[in-house]
């Protein structure tokens, strides 16, 4: 059909993003026994803690299994993917000051939230930037779980690019 808008989601490029612009991405990601039994078997991680029922039960002070403290990390960083770096992004540079303040269970919905903290242009790769940014996520009940910052490389908007319209 001639003349006909098109919307392709997509990431920021990285004159889009803005140093103090707070992100919240939705939708949340309830996790599962499946999604921890799966990571934690996937990454061979044999921690009894994530694995065996039982055990968990008999270890105070949560009595109860944890979820995997790296997919709550990965879940964190995914749940930003749509809203900012789908497409733009290069990849991760590193990640550091990470913290898990509160324990995830099964059936914990987590929600997450990104600032930009910092953003240059890169000097030995033309086209593409440097940003940072400080992930958090929290709980259903609004408690911080994950914390972390993260430098990425995000290519900048080609010129025939018209932003997506």
């Amino acid at each position: 059909m001639s003349g006909e808008r098109v919307v392709r989601q997509r990431g920021l490029w990285f004159e889009e993003f803005e140093v103090g612009v707070r992100y919240q991405h939705a939708p949340g990601r309830t996790v599962t026994e499946a999604d921890n039994v799966l990571f934690t078997t996937l990454t061979m991680n044999t921690q009894a803690m994530h694995l065996d029922a039982a055990f968990a039960e008999t270890q105070p002070p949560f009595n109860q299994r944890l979820v995997n403290s790296m997919f709550t990390l990965s879940t964190m960083v995914g749940l930003s993917v749509a809203q900012l770096t789908q497409g733009t992004i290069v990849g991760n540079l590193g990640f550091s000051d990470i913290a898990f303040p509160r324990p995830v269970f099964h059936g914990d919905t987590l929600y997450a939230e990104t600032v930009v903290v910092d953003k240059r242009e890169s000097k030995t790769r033309p086209g593409e930037g440097i940003v940072t940014f400080e992930h958090t996520a929290r709980n259903q009940n609004g408690q911080v779980v994950t914390t972390a910052t993260r430098k990425t490389m995000v290519r900048m908007r080609p010129l025939d690019e018209d932003g997506g319209n």
